[in-house]
């Protein structure tokens, strides 16, 4: 376990851009950095970002590949050490209805915002990628060494854009680290941000949907080669996620002193594959009754899946993951309970207002028990 907060001394004024920080993962990184010692900057276009979750927070309304809008962020915020990209769209089936799309918001426009980074001098940068790119082993394991494969444009734009920061940093005074996440579940464990949208498309979010609605769970693909023919996936907690961002900001730079490279891939997963189906008895179990289960065929895009056998994490990060599945279920339940409330307009009435551009007040009072250990942070770009 980490060390509570009262036993960590406090950091110096660190800053950092959390592009996508109105997001499901952005806003929980950014949650996590404030409870750390460090003050994101959230810019965030609230196409599927929600304004709520930027609220007491430095909030720049726009997109990420409005360069003049990236310039007046770093003019206003010259202390501003690293770059966290957290934007991208992420429905594997609707990449691959709408290809264009996914390529032109998730590739074309991050390069925009990477050359908007270099041309302000910053030379940190940490990618949410995806584990969505491997081509499973025989046994669906992975790490950062093993191919890519690619199997929906929602996938394949995450690889492009991992080749082209790769070949940027070998090029430009600017280091890359990306960090492939494997399954988000769970929400802030405060229930201060969660996943946003009202039709959530992944596994657990359709459970919660189907079991709140008295319907039945679609179980997509049963003749997958695993043990139970489902497919199987490495299921993280959110606030595991948001907590490597902060290990990873926090040791950004012997990362790279130790490596003598300028980009560097780290796995962030449990290392436990669980399939669908043992999902849905854990969702039982923690639900306290059985929910309706029809078996449907692959969607579009949909692969086995994968799991980490990495150490790599724990190696340069000294991360570990803290929280369960059941955890991250009772968490998504309790988050989906109280979403209406969180998100709806008399919660907002009574919530601070989001500063553009300038200082924020934290609105989460003290610190709670999950900061993670002190260092000296990253130096200015």
């Amino acid at each position: 376990m980490l060390p509570r907060t009262e036993n960590v001394p406090a950091l110096p004024e660190v800053k950092v851009l959390v592009v996508g920080g109105a997001g499901f993962i952005g806003s929980t990184v950014a949650t996590a950095c404030l409870e750390n010692g460090i003050t994101p900057v959230i810019l965030d276009n609230l196409s599927t970002g929600r304004e709520e979750f930027t609220r007491g927070r430095i909030f720049y309304p726009g997109d990420m590949a409005d360069g003049p809008l990236i310039d007046k962020i770093f003019a206003e915020h010259p202390d501003i050490q690293a770059v966290v990209h957290c934007a991208a769209l992420i429905v594997v089936p609707e990449s691959v209805a709408h290809p264009l799309r996914y390529y032109r918001e998730n590739v074309a426009k991050s390069l925009d915002l990477v050359e908007s980074v270099i041309r302000n001098g910053c030379t940190r940068l940490l990618f949410s990628s995806s584990a969505s790119i491997y081509q499973p082993g025989a046994d669906f394991t992975v790490d950062e060494t093993s191919p890519v494969e690619a199997l929906s444009p929602y996938a394949r734009s995450k690889a492009m854009l991992e080749q082209m920061l790769e070949d940027v940093a070998r090029a430009y005074p600017l280091r890359v680290l990306s960090l492939r996440y494997f399954n988000p579940i769970g929400a802030d464990p405060k229930l201060r941000t969660g996943l946003q949208v009202p039709r959530p498309t992944h596994v657990l979010g359709r459970l919660i949907e189907a079991a709140q609605g008295g319907e039945e769970f679609p179980l997509t693909g049963t003749d997958w080669p695993t043990r139970d023919g489902s497919g199987i996936r490495d299921y993280v907690h959110v606030w595991d996620l948001a907590r490597a961002h902060v290990l990873a900001l926090r040791r950004f730079d012997s990362i790279f002193a130790a490596d003598a490279g300028t980009y560097t891939v780290i796995n962030l997963g449990t290392g436990d594959g669980t399939t669908v189906r043992e999902l849905v008895t854990a969702f039982e179990q923690v639900l306290g009754h059985p929910v309706k289960v029809r078996e449907t065929d692959r969607r579009p895009g949909d692969s086995a899946g994968t799991y980490t056998r990495s150490e790599r994490a724990r190696e340069l990060l000294g991360w570990t993951p803290t929280y369960s599945i059941a955890d991250g279920i009772r968490d998504s339940l309790r988050w989906m309970a109280e979403r209406d409330t969180v998100l709806g307009p008399q919660a907002g009435a009574d919530a601070p207002t989001a500063t553009v551009g300038a200082p924020p007040t934290d609105p989460h009072g003290p610190r709670g028990t999950d900061a993670v250990p002190a260092g000296s942070g990253p130096a200015p770009c």
